[in-house]
């Protein structure tokens, strides 16, 4: 059986969050012995000067002993930043209109009427796993 299609046979349940440049996979796989555990994949797409592009893959593995303390965690980090710092994304380049200068000089500041507001994704539940 070639590497794909063990990979392939491991996967048990998938969900994919895209979100700009990053798409995140979170992918329910089974362990030799049966159980299950959790990847969780951030895949950034690059653009090269020639105008060709590749990725760049980060992956953690989450083991169903760690589950609580994780989410515990997670939920408390997530909460810790909306508390201090609200739901509005600062950082202009993750705004809709946002356009990268090739010298990188910064853009015009926008007005409160071009900000554009987020959805927030803090509401993560790892009950279906």
């Amino acid at each position: 059986m070639s590497d794909y299609e063990m990979m392939d046979k491991e996967e048990i349940y998938s969900k994919v969050l895209r979100a700009g440049r990053r798409t995140y996979f979170f992918d329910v796989r089974a362990t030799k012995a049966g159980d299950y555990y959790l990847t969780v994949t951030e895949s950034k797409k690059f653009t090269n000067d020639d105008g060709s592009f590749h990725y760049k893959k980060h992956k953690i593995y989450l083991y169903k002993e760690d589950f609580t303390e994780f989410k515990e965690i997670l939920a408390e980090m997530t909460d810790y930043i909306i508390n201090e710092k609200g739901q509005e994304v600062i950082s202009e380049r993750h705004q809709k209109d946002y356009k990268r200068e090739d010298n990188f000089v910064a853009q015009e500041a926008k007005t409160s009427e071009d900000t554009t507001s987020t959805e927030s994704f803090t509401d993560i539940s790892f009950d279906d796993i």
